[in-house]
């Protein structure tokens, strides 16, 4: 980093815990230098039980805004003075903005999710969607298809009863249903899918020969497919998608597009998109390398 830290320099960060493994300095920082604002943006490792003195802590020293990380997401919810409606929705707070004295609490995840899809002009609008897992990472996504106006979403998971209260919560919002992801009813579902996301885990670095059962014959040959992993850029479920002929899109630029969001909500300036994805494929290349 080689701007310029003076008195004058406004503060944000990231709170996680573990947190020396996140990339949003990464990407924050090389946005921030491009645009030649007087911010730097620092890894703030807070444990669970110091979350409420971390919050306090922050606002009286004056950070101007930080991102929310795992565990903090829900957590960090009622300390906050406002939550928007996207946060409250999803039920999860990512980004935190300090605006005379009062902490606002943001979800940019769905924007992130959204965004990469915007920018190829995929139309949800009346579309079909199907997602696989209905974990904390597919809250943002569902609401997100919900916001656009698909038409459906259908939901293949391991355990459809443990889904069943999430789709409950969507509900008052668009038709979504739950089945076992081999269920011949589920399998009958990505017949008529538009875009199928994957939300679980299946398939990340180091474990990159799992991902979940999908029998491609079963998909509509039209189907945009979509893995919100980004280690390794192209996992075992985006190859076979991309072999039967799938347009195919990883988590990357969901990554970039949460944080730009983030970005534009504490300076008020929209941030470079191409140098932060740029940072951000050289830092994942450095850290793959032996």
């Amino acid at each position: 980093m080689s701007q310029k830290l003076t008195g004058t320099t406004q503060n944000l960060g990231v709170m996680g815990w573990p947190i020396r493994h996140s990339l949003s300095p990464v990407l924050q920082n090389a946005a921030l230098e491009r645009a030649g604002l007087d911010y730097v943006y620092v890894a703030l490792p807070v444990p669970p039980e110091k979350l409420r003195t971390a919050v306090e802590g922050l606002r009286a020293m004056g950070f101007a805004g930080w991102n929310v990380t795992i565990p903090h997401k829900q957590a960090i919810m009622p300390l906050l003075d406002e939550l928007d409606e996207d946060a409250r929705i999803i039920g999860a707070v990512n980004t935190v903005v300090r605006k005379d004295g009062r902490l606002l609490g943001y979800n940019t995840d769905v924007t992130g999710f959204l965004m990469p899809l915007q920018r190829r002009h995929v139309v949800l609008r009346g579309k079909k969607a199907a997602l696989l897992g209905a974990g904390g990472a597919a809250r943002a996504v569902i609401w997100g298809l919900l916001r656009e106006g698909v038409s459906s979403i259908a939901i293949g998971v391991r355990n459809p009863h443990k889904a069943e209260p999430l789709v409950h919560e969507f509900a008052p919002y668009g038709v979504l249903r739950v089945y076992h992801w081999e269920d011949e009813a589920f399998r009958a579902e990505l017949g008529e899918t538009d875009l199928l996301v994957n939300t679980t885990p299946l398939g990340m670095t180091p474990h990159t020969d799992g991902m979940p059962p999908v029998v491609w014959q079963d998909l509509k040959a039209s189907a945009f497919v979509y893995d919100i992993i980004y280690t390794p850029a192209h996992t075992r479920f985006l190859r076979e998608a991309a072999a039967h002929g799938h347009t195919i899109l990883n988590g990357e630029e969901m990554l970039v597009g949460q944080g730009a969001a983030a970005f534009a909500r504490w300076t008020g300036q929209e941030p470079d998109l191409a140098c932060m994805l740029d940072a951000l494929r050289r830092e994942l290349s450095s850290r793959r390398q032996p």
